[in-house]
Formats: C-alpha cells, sequence, structure tokens
C-alpha cells in the first residue's frame, strides 16, 4: 500500500513538473512570436515606407503613326524626363490629296519635348519606317540607331537633304545593347523582306517592352539569318511587360510562305524563254533581287536597272555584300541595244502602278530606254498595296495592249509577303508571355483581327490596348491604363513645302478639280462705278468659245449687281466682292446646275 501511495506521488510530481515545463515552452514562443510578429511587421512597414519612397514611374507608349493606318510609323517611349523614338515613317497620298508628294507625321509633341529625346531607333529600312527621318531631323537634331544596311539607305537621304554633316549615326549590330540612359535598347535579329531588320527590347525601370517592327517568321530565310528566337523565349521567361506586334497580315491563317519559295517559280518562267525578261518588284526587297541574280546567271542573261531608288538599293546592298552576283553580271541599261532579248533582265521599279514610276512609263511608251513589244515579258513580283489596285491593274491593261505577255501574283506565285500571319504572330506571343499586348502597324481591322488572337493565346482582354494616334498609354508591373492625348496627325509636303497644305487648300484643289473655276477681273473708281470690264475668264469649267452666250450673261449679270450696290450706297471692297462671289455662284448654278469656284478681282483706279 506504501509502495502504491509513493507511485501515486511521484506520479503526479512529474505530472505537475511537466506541466510547468509546458507552461515555460508555451510562455517562450509566444513571447518569441511577439518578438518576431514586432520585428517582420517592422520590416514590413519599413519595406512599405522604401516601396512608397521609391515607386517606379510608368512607362509611357504613344504612338504618332501607324495605328489605324498602314504607314507614318512612328513610336514614342518615355521614362521620366528621357524620350526614345522608335521608327520614322511616311506615307504616301490618297487620292483626294491633289497634288501632295509625302504624307509625314506631326511631331509637335516632339519638338516641344526634344531636350528629353535620346536618340532615334530604327527597325528596317522601308520608306514607311525611315522615310520622314530628313524632316523630323530639319525641327530636331537626334543621335539615330539602325543596323548596317538600314543606315546606309538612311544615308542617301540625308545626303539628299544636306543633312549628313550634322547628324551621328550609329551603326549597331544585331545582338548588342544600347544604353541611353534609363531605358536599354536589344537588337534583336528578325526577318522581313529587307536584309537586317531587327526587333527591340527595351529594358525600362518599368519592365521589358518587346516592339517587333516588322516581321515574318521565315526559316528558310535567303541570307540564312533567322530571327533570334531563342533571345525572345529568353526575354520572356525573364518577364516581358508589354509586346507590340506587327498586325499587318492579323486577318490571315496559318504561315506566311517562306521569301525562298518565290527562286523556282521565276526558274520555271526563265527556262526556256525566248523574250527578253522585265522584273518589277519594291526597291527594298533585296532578297527577292537576289532571287532574280540567281535565275539570272543560271539562264546566262545579263540584268540591267531601271529606277532611281532600285539603283539606290541594289548598290548599296552590293557594297555591304548583301546581294551576291559576279562581277559583270549588271550592265548599263544604255548598253541593252548591244545584246538580244533572251540574254537581257531588266528590273525596274513600278510594281505598285506609280504614275511616275518606271514601269508606269514603259507601259504608256514614255519610257527613254526601254521600248517594250511583244517580246517582252513582264513579271510584277508583288501585290497590290491596297488602295493600289486600281494603278496596278491600268498598268497591266496597258502592258497587254502593248502585246507583252504580263505575269502577276494572281496567276504564279512571283510574291510572297513579308508579314506574318496568324500562327506566327501566336508564336512570338508563346516565346514572350506578355503582361500587355498592343497591337500596331495596321488599319483598325488588322488591330481587331490581333486582339481576337492574343485572346484566344490567353491574354487578358483587359490587358489589352487598341489604341490611337496620339493615345497614352501608361504601363508598369501593376497595372496599364489608357491616359490623356498629345498632339498628333498629318502633315502634308508638296514640293519644297513642309505643312502649308492643309485642309482649306486640300479643299480648294479639289473643289477646282471637280467644277472649275471662273476669275472675274474688273476697274472700278471710288464711287463705284465700272471703268474697265467686267473680263469673265474661265478655267475647267466651260470651254468659252462654245459659251460666250453664257459669259455675256455673265458680264450682264455682274453690271446689273454692281449697279444695285452702287445704289444702296455700298462702297466697302471686301463686301462688294463676298455679295459678287455669293450672287454670280448661284446665277451660275441657276443657268448650268455646276458650281464652280468664283474669284473676283477688283482693281481700284
Amino acid at each position: 500500500m506504501e509502495e502504491k501511495q509513493k507511485d501515486i506521488f511521484a506520479s503526479a510530481n512529474m505530472k505537475e513538473k511537466t506541466n510547468k515545463n509546458m507552461r515555460k515552452d508555451n510562455t517562450r514562443r509566444k513571447t518569441s512570436y511577439r518578438r518576431n510578429y514586432k520585428k517582420t511587421n517592422s520590416v514590413k512597414r519599413e519595406k512599405s515606407i522604401l516601396d512608397f519612397n521609391f515607386k517606379k514611374s510608368n512607362l509611357k507608349i504613344i504612338a504618332l503613326g501607324g495605328l489605324d493606318e498602314i504607314g507614318k510609323n512612328i513610336t514614342v517611349f518615355e521614362y521620366e524626363d528621357e524620350i526614345i523614338l522608335v521608327d520614322c515613317g511616311l506615307e504616301f497620298p490618297e487620292d483626294d490629296m491633289l497634288g501632295v508628294d509625302l504624307v509625314i507625321p506631326d511631331v509637335t509633341y516632339l519638338v516641344k519635348n526634344k531636350e528629353k529625346i535620346k536618340g532615334l531607333f530604327i527597325t528596317h529600312g522601308h520608306e514607311d519606317h525611315i522615310g520622314s527621318i530628313p524632316y523630323v531631323l530639319n525641327q530636331i537634331n537626334m543621335p539615330i540607331y539602325a543596323t548596317r544596311l538600314t543606315a546606309k539607305l538612311i544615308e542617301h537621304k540625308l545626303e539628299e537633304h544636306h543633312l549628313l554633316s550634322s547628324t551621328k549615326m550609329n551603326i549597331i549590330e544585331q545582338g548588342q545593347i544600347v544604353d541611353v540612359g534609363k531605358m536599354k535598347v536589344e537588337f534583336i535579329r528578325s526577318s522581313h523582306s529587307i536584309p537586317d531588320s531587327v526587333m527591340f527590347a527595351i529594358h525600362t525601370p518599368a519592365g521589358t517592352v518587346i516592339h517587333t517592327g516588322d516581321f515574318k517568321i521565315d526559316y528558310t530565310p535567303i541570307d540564312g539569318q533567322m530571327m533570334d528566337l531563342g533571345r525572345l523565349a529568353e526575354l520572356g521567361r525573364q518577364g516581358v511587360l508589354a509586346l507590340l506586334s506587327d498586325s499587318t497580315n492579323a486577318e490571315r491563317k496559318g504561315f506566311t510562305m517562306s521569301e525562298k519559295s518565290v527562286g523556282p517559280v521565276f526558274d520555271r518562267l526563265f527556262e526556256g524563254c525566248k523574250k527578253r525578261i522585265v522584273v518589277a518588284t519594291f526597291a527594298s526587297n533585296v532578297h527577292r533581287v537576289q532571287q532574280i541574280v540567281n535565275s539570272a546567271v543560271k539562264y546566262n542573261r545579263k540584268i540591267a536597272v531601271s529606277g532611281r531608288s532600285m539603283m539606290n538599293m541594289i548598290d548599296s546592298a552590293r557594297d555591304l555584300n548583301y546581294i551576291d552576283a559576279p562581277d559583270n553580271l549588271f550592265i548599263d541599261i544604255d548598253l541593252i541595244k548591244n545584246y538580244r532579248e533572251d540574254e537581257l533582265v531588266i528590273i525596274t521599279t513600278g510594281s505598285q502602278g506609280e504614275t511616275m514610276s518606271a514601269l508606269t512609263r514603259m507601259a504608256n511608251g514614255e519610257h527613254k530606254k526601254v521600248t517594250l513589244t511583244g517580246n517582252d515579258l513582264v513579271i510584277i513580283s508583288a501585290n497590290p498595296i491596297p488602295g493600289n489596285e486600281k494603278a496596278v491593274s491600268k498598268v497591266i491593261d496597258k502592258l497587254l495592249k502593248l502585246g507583252t505577255e504580263v505575269v502577276y501574283s494572281a496567276l504564279a506565285d512571283v510574291h510572297v509577303s513579308g508579314h506574318a500571319c496568324q500562327e506566327e504572330q501566336k508564336l512570338i506571343m508563346a516565346l514572350t508571355k506578355p503582361k500587355y499586348f498592343i497591337p500596331v502597324h495596321g488599319e483598325y481591322r488588322q488591330l481587331i483581327a490581333h486582339r481576337d488572337t492574343a485572346i484566344e493565346m490567353g491574354i487578358p482582354k483587359e490587358n489589352i490596348f487598341i489604341s490611337n494616334n496620339g493615345r497614352e498609354i501608361e504601363l508598369n508591373e501593376n497595372e496599364g491604363k489608357l491616359a490623356g492625348t498629345v498632339p498628333s496627325g498629318r502633315v502634308m509636303v508638296d514640293g519644297l513645302g513642309v505643312g502649308d497644305v492643309g485642309n482649306v487648300v486640300l479643299r480648294d484643289r479639289q473643289h477646282l478639280s471637280q467644277d472649275g473655276l471662273i476669275v472675274i477681273v474688273m476697274t472700278m473708281d471710288k464711287a463705284g462705278e465700272i471703268v474697265s470690264g467686267p473680263d469673265v475668264i474661265s478655267r475647267g469649267f466651260v470651254y468659252v468659245r462654245e459659251s460666250e452666250n453664257l459669259m455675256e450673261q455673265v458680264k450682264g449679270f455682274i453690271r446689273d449687281e454692281i449697279r444695285e450696290l452702287e445704289s444702296n450706297h455700298v462702297t466697302d471692297w471686301s463686301t462688294i466682292k463676298s455679295t459678287l462671289k455669293d450672287d454670280v455662284r448661284d446665277f451660275v448654278f441657276d443657268k448650268t446646275k455646276r458650281n464652280p469656284m468664283i474669284l473676283p478681282i477688283l482693281m481700284e483706279l
């Protein structure tokens, strides 16, 4: 019994000791938890204060051209007090822009912020990406960064505008990174219809943005230089804030054919052909020219070149060894009369039916060096750019009327696009894994089609921005939003005049082109009486000799109007001119149902 009691007491003591130790452990744990909680929250508060003090600024992306249109590409990347520009292109005038030579972007915003601009970065050497450079450099002096061929083409333009010596041109190799301050621009090898094309990875404190420029994924490129898909994948693993991607072919399913597929088609057309061969293509398509060269060498033909832009491009490409051709292959176009038809190829501009291009002049029988006959085969190795279909059709019709054999894309696969279709666009998205997506370089329907592809690839709809020229997009790692707007639009170039042709001038030109002009000339004294005239001169309205009766009626009406104004004591010249203008317009419309421009010229004796 005593032994049993001892065991019970020992057990009770052990239990009390265990409970005491457990209470001590709990106390220690609670103390440690409180200490760690205070420390953790102190760190969190400190981190929150640091985050507040060093919060990163938003990256602004502003397209000044290239959205809701094809051409005039220029994009602003702005971080705090620094700006870099990507591309600086032009647009060719529309049919209603009478007399206008070129259309360039409005760069008012850049002129206002020119002290922030660190450089202009060019993706490739096409006109819709480099054509506006001389006009912008006249307002903003900034360094240019481009690959070798692109730089060579820009230098030709700067030389024509006497800007070469005052512009800092930096030649950058694919794979290099240019540090311009808070932003760094990485040149990534791409594929397009012109050599030395690049994409840009723009590294900013807010994140990395990829701008594709124009591209296609060509697994068998003519020059063997495949797009650097590995680097795009690496950037995707590291994290891409936003992707700006070419939308030109966003409506087309599948893949774009390789440029190499055109070569066998040329071979089939050259083989056994006894005619002189004339090939029209884009001057900038060096890879296409290389395939024409390959066929010419294979079938023992010499090559002559027609068109200034084509000559400049081929000379530049050969200087850089981007065209592989025997030294004696190219001949001066003046020497073509020394060769038989089956010994010649002529490479020319004019694949878009441009009015003054070499092919159009050949079709019109106006070319000084080349006269086309039934002994010629013309290959138009290009698709019409939207809006040019009518002009191209007219040229084809004129060529056929000359008896010339014509081959174009509807008859043979003599052209492939330089832009990516949907499956290639998907691959770029899959590799880069962007948080935000911005379709660029396309008309509105193409931007929408590209957005739909991005949604299909899993990019949230709220992270996709279909913007407008001049609209600011602000991005950081936490949010993206459409913000304010900056000045943007079209500036028209007419001869040496830049911006002096506006909507009012275009409206007058359209009025004159559609309805003609009536000029009223007369001399009046201070009392408001007619001393000499009125003389009525018309241009583009009616043929005066056949409408003498109408002109006499107009003169009689003017005399009656002046007498009525005189009787009402109206002597103010501006009132007389405006009244005469309105009343004569109404009189002529009643008589002819036409609405010519009325221009009164009053002289005081």
